[in-house]
């Protein structure tokens, strides 16, 4: 309050002292003209209605400062109404009368206070949200009741607006369960599937199958085949839950795409294990979002920056299988929230033969 009433004085102060120069100036002007000729007077004037029309002709608003409509609205006054209305002016008469009536309405017209509410002590708002964060199950009102009890005056609604603007739930939903701790706990029982390919310096397409844990981020490397059969696939599915042993029954979902690799044999398996299928929808890679973003990172960061040449795959150390089983390495070691990404243990699938053999 104090810092606005200093800032409208020296508004105040700046506007009287513009006023004062231009009256000044204009009353010099006047007594310079007492000294000139009628014919000297009259070729003024004519130029001056000239230059008038001429800009009235190019601008079509100009903009006057509130000294300038002072000083023509006082001269205005000096004038009769038949000769103001013949007068090119740039404004017209009514305008130049409005002026004038505002200023008078300014002059005896006091100054309002901006009606506002006082700002809340800090020690206030600081123990209002104290009182709210150690005690999750109390309300505005009942920490209004608090506060009464210390001797702090304030309104039910004023504690209600400190906890708004802190971000700070009412009490129901701020003792209940977050999101991140709902959704962390549900992903502990999720597991991903999916398919990606990858091509070799000769052209032949590799499908490297993988399950992903959304809990932990552990990958769960299947297997390598140039030809993803049915039967294959249901092996793979076989061989995950002998390597999750205990723990497969902690997954209750397993999230997959619509692709026709994925059998029903596949779903049996997995559902015979105590987990429930989740197909994503057509043309829908957020569904599966984890999976997919492992895909890209493992692309990315390894598979775009290197050739594969060797195609075959009857043996387990061939050129892909090193390079995926590396790629995983790398991240068991660098990963700095301590993320496990392994194939599985003994069981890496790597198959030539179209019906898919396990070698």
């Amino acid at each position: 309050m104090a810092a606005r009433g200093l800032l409208r004085r020296a508004l105040s102060v700046l506007m009287s002292l513009r006023f004062a120069y231009l009256a000044v100036l204009r009353v010099f002007g006047w007594l310079a003209l007492l000294a000139r000729s009628d014919r000297a007077k009259d070729a003024e004037i004519l130029i001056l209605r000239h230059q008038v029309a001429v800009l009235q002709r190019q601008v079509k608003t100009p903009r006057l400062s509130w000294a300038d409509r002072a000083v023509l609205a006082a001269l205005a006054r000096l004038l009769p109404g038949s000769q103001l209305r013949q007068m090119h002016l740039i404004v017209s008469p009514r305008t130049l009368m409005r002026w004038h009536t505002d200023l008078v309405r300014r002059h005896w017209t006091c100054p309002r206070r901006a009606p506002w509410r006082p700002q809340t002590v800090p020690a206030i708002r600081a123990l209002v949200l104290e009182m709210a964060r150690d005690n999750p199950g109390w309300g505005y009102r009942r920490i209004h009741g608090e506060l009464a009890g210390l001797g702090r005056k304030v309104a039910p609604s004023t504690v209600w607006q400190i906890l708004k603007d802190a971000g700070i739930d009412p009490a129901p939903r701020r003792s209940g369960q977050s999101w991140r701790a709902f959704l962390d706990a549900q992903a502990k029982t999720i597991l991903a599937a999916d398919f990606f390919h990858v091509d070799t310096v000769l052209l032949r397409r590799l499908y490297v199958l993988f399950v992903i844990e959304h809990g932990t981020r552990r990958v769960h490397l299947a297997g390598i085949t140039a030809h993803p059969a049915g039967e294959w696939v249901t092996q793979q599915a076989r061989n995950l839950m002998m390597n999750l042993e205990d723990h497969a029954g902690s997954f209750k979902f397993l999230i997959r795409d619509r692709d026709a690799k994925f059998t029903g044999a596949f779903d049996t398996v997995l559902t015979a294990a105590g987990m429930r299928i989740i197909k994503t929808p057509v043309r829908a890679p957020r569904a599966n979002a984890i999976a997919e973003r492992w895909i890209a990172s493992a692309r990315r960061e390894c598979l775009d920056r290197m050739l594969i040449t060797g195609c075959d795959l009857s043996s387990a150390s061939t050129p892909i299988t090193t390079t995926v089983t590396g790629r995983t390495g790398h991240c068991s070691r660098s990963r700095p929230t301590g993320v496990r990404i392994q194939p599985l243990s003994g069981q890496m699938s790597v198959s030539c033969a179209r019906t898919g053999s396990a070698a």
